[in-house]
């Protein structure tokens, strides 16, 4: 019955990527973002920060919306307990920070480099005005929106139904951008194994042996810099 479960939801998650990157497809062949954005000048600002360094945390402000223009930005949540969660890794071309437009008064995660990024920061009202007069850039963000919500619902089959050690594996061809438009990206950038644990939900003693595993079966490399092939995906495939 599992398997069962597994495999329809697989099936039905593929079909709604597909069309999910056939809309993005199209949008982006006709629409540049960061050109809109720099094309306000004054009201939204271009930023740059180093590797770890924090965009927001956890409890601040929320009146601004972001937009990855390089480099990747990852999410995490804190509980009340002191317990840390990777909830998003993002890479270029998309946006964070979007709950502001829906009311959301506070960040509920914190916002930080995972290597040298570039992000245009949009104030909350400018952004709302700009989904109301550019109906490309409406388009575009609504696809976002559809794929982040196909992302979480992804991330929680996953969690549900699956091992840790199929969580690492997906989560690294993600990163890898794995069933992305063109072809995978074979080295990834710097990650520690710290934040693929909170992102995995396991320990890290765990994910070092998941990724040896991964190193000898030929699945990665790991020495330095950490390459994915494509054979990766077998993991998630077989028991």
């Amino acid at each position: 019955m599992r398997k069962r479960t597994v495999a329809s939801t697989t099936s039905r998650t593929k079909a709604i990527r597909s069309g999910a990157k056939s809309v993005k497809g199209d949008l982006a062949a006709k629409f540049n973002p960061s050109a809109l954005f720099e094309a306000l000048g004054a009201r939204v600002q271009n930023l740059s920060f180093r590797h770890r360094q924090t965009v927001f945390r956890q409890g601040d402000v929320a009146d601004a919306l972001y937009y990855v223009k390089k480099g990747r930005v990852g999410l995490t949540v804190t509980s009340a307990e002191g317990k840390q969660r990777v909830i998003a890794i993002l890479d270029p071309g998309q946006f964070f920070g979007e709950g502001c437009l829906a009311g959301q008064v506070v960040q509920i995660s914190t916002a930080g480099a995972m290597s040298s990024s570039d992000l245009i920061r949009v104030p909350r009202g400018d952004m709302i005005e700009l989904l109301h007069t550019d109906k490309d850039l409406a388009e575009m963000f609504t696809a976002f929106l559809l794929r982040r919500n196909l992302q979480i619902q992804e991330d929680l089959i996953d969690h549900m139904f699956n091992s840790s050690e199929r969580r690492l594996a997906r989560v690294l061809l993600m990163l890898a951008n794995f069933g992305e438009e063109g072809e995978m990206d074979l080295v990834i950038p710097p990650v520690s194994q710290e934040l693929l644990a909170e992102r995995v939900g396991t320990t890290r003693s765990r994910i070092n042996a998941f990724m040896n595993k991964f190193r000898r079966l030929g699945y990665i490399e790991y020495n330095g810099t950490l390459k994915v092939h494509r054979g990766l995906v077998n993991i998630l495939i077989h028991d």
